[in-house]
């Protein structure tokens, strides 16, 4: 009996892998018939959708699992609905993706009748174009009304700047105008008047009490009458 080495190891490995290789069956991956559309269908109308890996294999298809599956889905299905989305499914659209994401089967199944290779299509062909542009107009006017937002703040500290500098002018004048008016009154009450001295005329000539004189007389004729 000859010895076990790596390379007969790696011999036999190589072997079986080519055997397999020769074995396995290779698909269809081109595009679809008519006629491979037709023997899905009634598969399917048979078996039931399930089982995707048999189901190839019982239409007599040269197809996989999964190649079978997208094509009833996207396309075969009694009840697909194709183009003219609404408005509505647009919007529901819109607030399944924040939600969920870019899982679009997910989004589909909440969708009767569309495809989720079609939701997907429309996403990124028209509804992610129109939402990026409404972000960056939101953006902007945020941005605009901010800035307005200080323009006032600022025309109103300004205004309040005003009148506080116009309160503490007037209250400043009026301070001053108290100050004087109190050292004029306290000047007027150190003032003081001798009534006798104011009287006296001892020292006056006779010239200067001639108007004494006369206004003593018209006084006198006056209290007479």
């Amino acid at each position: 009996m000859a010895p076990v080495t790596k390379e007969s190891v790696n011999r036999r490995k190589m072997k079986g892998g080519e055997a397999m290789k020769n074995t396995k069956r290779k698909v269809n991956k081109g595009a679809w018939t008519t006629e491979e559309d037709q023997k899905l269908a009634e598969a399917i109308e048979t078996h039931g959708a399930k089982r995707w890996k048999t189901i190839a294999s019982k239409a007599g298809l040269n197809r996989c699992g999964k190649s079978c599956r997208l094509r009833w889905l996207n396309y075969l299905r009694p009840n697909i609905k194709r183009g003219n989305i609404s408005d509505q499914e647009e919007d529901l659209i819109v607030r399944l993706h924040k939600l969920l994401g870019n899982r679009w089967s997910l989004i589909a199944g909440r969708l009767p009748g569309r495809t989720d290779n079609e939701i997907k299509n429309y996403w990124n062909s028209h509804l992610s174009k129109r939402i990026s542009q409404k972000e960056k107009e939101n953006g902007a006017n945020l941005t605009r009304k901010m800035i307005s937002t200080d323009h006032q703040k600022d025309h109103v500290q300004m205004k309040e700047d005003a009148s506080l500098q116009e309160a503490a002018t007037s209250t400043s004048t009026t301070s001053a105008s108290s100050s004087a008016a109190s050292k004029g009154g306290d000047q007027n009450s150190n003032i003081n008047i001798d009534v006798d001295d104011f009287f006296d005329f001892s020292n006056e000539g006779s010239l200067n009490l001639e108007w004494v004189s006369k206004f003593l007389e018209q006084d006198h004729g006056r209290w007479l009458n």
